[in-house]
């Protein structure tokens, strides 16, 4: 009989915030890896109801008053200076030299410091594989805030430093392993692609006029959903300028952030104010049925704030609309031309303006949408089962558990 892994996935660039994408994202594998594994969650601070057998742990639990934005921001390193950075990393350093003992294996979810935590269990005898969904790059907010721009240039410098000395890292896209051996120098052959998967208990096809009736929407609009933070990644201007070429058409936005009131003014400049509902963050057990009122949901990433400019990042949010039988609208980029194909199961543009506008002023009718979720609906999705098994054979394969007492 296999000994069961103890395994701890570490999150020091996150609050725990359950409504947050990499909060579901790191819950959902860890409900999945508790079926045959002992596990623990690690967040920078946050605590809330841990899935059936896992334990949740906090890395700086008295510093969440230095970090901007409250608990409704997930990012744990945004708007702090540098002495509460300093701070933090102090904070985890002391938290790794508790819990080496703790673990078999440690999967650290990459941040702005990626590998930094890995090498240091590493040093201690405690396999360690860091967990990459993007590769940072320089923002163009770093050119005037200096202390941004040095922690991006540090991490960008550890990365490159820590990442090849791994002994194994998971990439969420065969898009992703191909930019971290390219830009940090990771062996393709160390690097293991490891996709994210659905719930499909929740993301599911569901009636669309039962869930418009209960949201108070109109049956016959055409409804276009954005479900997800407000920045500039997630770049909703191209969009929310096009509507003005698409009057039969309506956005309902379903989040917030920094970039939120920006795209409110936006939508006031461009005259579709009326045309654009901002509906704030939701409870995430809501987030279906708001997916389930839509015609058609939307994706819309700047490829430019991605290295090499290509979203090789993986979206949880299409693989969710897609899961739940509605078409997507994204950018044709890096790994999302693999989730969403063009004209069946949604639709791609090129992220231009132009573009947009003259995509929404042909948006195909509610009926051909229809069509395109039923499509959608009728493609099994990875689950996060599926995803379990994969993170299970990986840490395996590099950790052996120590025999029980």
């Amino acid at each position: 009989m296999t000994e069961r892994l103890r395994v701890c996935y570490l999150v020091p660039g996150h609050r725990l915030v359950p409504t947050a994408g990499p909060t579901r994202n790191v819950l959902s594998l860890s409900a999945e890896l508790a079926a045959d594994a002992d596990v623990t969650v690690a967040f920078c601070d946050g605590l809330a109801d841990a899935p059936a057998g896992v334990r949740i742990r906090e890395i700086a639990p008295d510093r969440a008053s230095e970090r901007s934005g409250g608990l409704n921001d997930d990012a744990a390193m945004r708007g702090i200076g540098y002495r509460a950075f300093m701070r933090y990393m102090r904070d985890l350093r002391r938290f790794i030299a508790r819990t080496t003992g703790e673990f078999d294996v440690v999967l650290e979810k990459g941040w702005l410091l990626s590998g930094f935590a890995s090498a240091r269990y590493r040093s201690a005898g405690v396999a360690a594989i860091p967990v990459e969904n993007l590769v940072q790059v320089k923002s163009s907010s770093a050119t005037t805030d200096l202390v941004k721009g040095l922690k991006q240039t540090a991490g960008r410098h550890l990365a490159s430093r820590h990442l090849p000395d791994a002994v194994r890292v998971i990439a969420e896209t065969p898009a992703l392993r191909t930019a971290l051996a390219e830009c940090h120098g990771v062996p393709s052959e160390k690097i293991d692609v490891v996709e994210l998967g659905v719930d499909p208990s929740r993301f599911r096809p569901r009636d669309r006029a039962a869930a418009r009736a209960r949201l108070g929407i109109g049956a016959d609009r055409t409804v276009l959903l954005y479900v997800g933070v407000l920045d500039r990644i997630h770049d909703l201007g191209p969009l929310i300028g096009g509507l003005a070429s698409a009057p039969g058409a309506t956005l309902e936005v379903v989040g917030d952030g920094p970039s939120g009131e920006d795209y409110r003014r936006l939508a006031e400049e461009s005259g579709v104010e009326d045309r654009v509902t901002f509906r704030g963050r939701v409870p995430h057990d809501d987030v279906p049925l708001w997916i389930a009122a839509a015609d058609l949901c939307v994706a819309p990433y700047d490829p430019s704030a991605f290295y090499g400019g290509q979203v090789a990042y993986s979206t949880l949010k299409i693989r969710e609309c897609l899961a739940a039988g509605r078409p997507v609208l994204s950018v044709r980029s890096g790994s999302i031309p693999d989730l969403v194909r063009d004209g069946r199961t949604g639709l791609l543009v090129d992220h231009r303006s132009e573009d947009w506008a003259a995509l929404l002023r042909s948006l195909p009718d509610r009926a051909r949408l229809h069509e395109m979720g039923e499509a959608a609906a009728a493609i099994e999705p990875r689950s996060w089962k599926d995803v379990a098994a994969d993170y299970l054979a990986v840490c395996r394969s590099v950790s052996v558990p120590a025999p029980a007492a």
